[in-house]
């Protein structure tokens, strides 16, 4: 399924996104718009939902062995930074049929920078997912909204449309430049597709929320851990 899902997703969108509604790709092969899109979210989207439960999940282990509990959400986005590396490779070799084939895509020195923007998207990940699951010890019914919520955040982002098309929608792009995931994606896109809408602004806005949701997670964190097992 780590295979599969990304796949059939970048497929049902191709069909959806790129054929019936005829949205712009900035030019580049349907299939790897999409693709390159939905292999950044599936990352991101798998941190955010397999730490959102860290508490509740773990709560006996949590109740009879002590170890620095932070351990547990950072293995978990370990877990999903194994994945993206394979949904990253299977790109990869979609890529060079493309490329082989003379689609234009090509790679930037923008390239340089996917190492980064990983380490970046696994911390805005690490830091929503743990502020989530502080959250859940007390209000449970926050944990069934995560995964409804995640989804419409995908719709937020740049996954399948970009944000170019947003040109003459001044407001409805300066909304979607709010979204921290909308820099991770554009420079992915724009490193390996030679597309996509990178701004400076974009960039340090990114990188400000990442740290402020990694900071207050940490600290939610290690105060809800102190007396979570009364409320779990």
């Amino acid at each position: 399924w780590i295979i599969l899902n990304p796949l059939i997703t970048a497929v049902l969108f191709n069909e959806a996104f790129g054929g019936i509604a005829g949205l712009s790709t900035d030019g580049t092969p349907s299939f790897l718009f999409y693709m390159a899109g939905n292999t950044v979210w599936t990352f991101f989207a798998n941190c955010v939902n397999n730490t959102a439960n860290t508490f509740v999940t773990n709560s006996q282990i949590f109740g009879k062995v002590y170890f620095p509990r932070l351990t547990m959400p950072v293995s978990q986005v370990l877990t999903s930074l194994i994945n993206f590396g394979i949904q990253a490779v299977m790109y990869l070799i979609f890529w060079v049929y493309f490329f082989a084939t003379g689609s234009g895509v090509t790679f930037t020195l923008w390239v340089l920078a996917v190492p980064f923007v990983v380490l970046e998207v696994m911390l805005l990940g690490l830091g929503v997912g743990i502020i989530v699951s502080s959250l859940t010890t007390k209000y449970r019914d926050l944990a069934i909204a995560v995964g409804f919520g995640v989804q419409l955040w995908m719709y937020a982002s740049p996954v399948v449309y970009p944000l170019s098309m947003l040109h003459n929608s001044p407001r409805l792009r300066v909304l979607v430049q709010l979204n921290p995931m909308t820099s991770p994606i554009e420079i992915f896109r724009m490193a390996t597709l030679g597309t996509g809408t990178v701004t400076t602004f974009g960039i340090v806005y990114s990188l400000i929320f990442t740290a402020a949701a990694l900071v207050l997670g940490v600290v939610l964190f290690s105060r809800i851990e102190k007396t979570f097992m009364d409320t779990v």
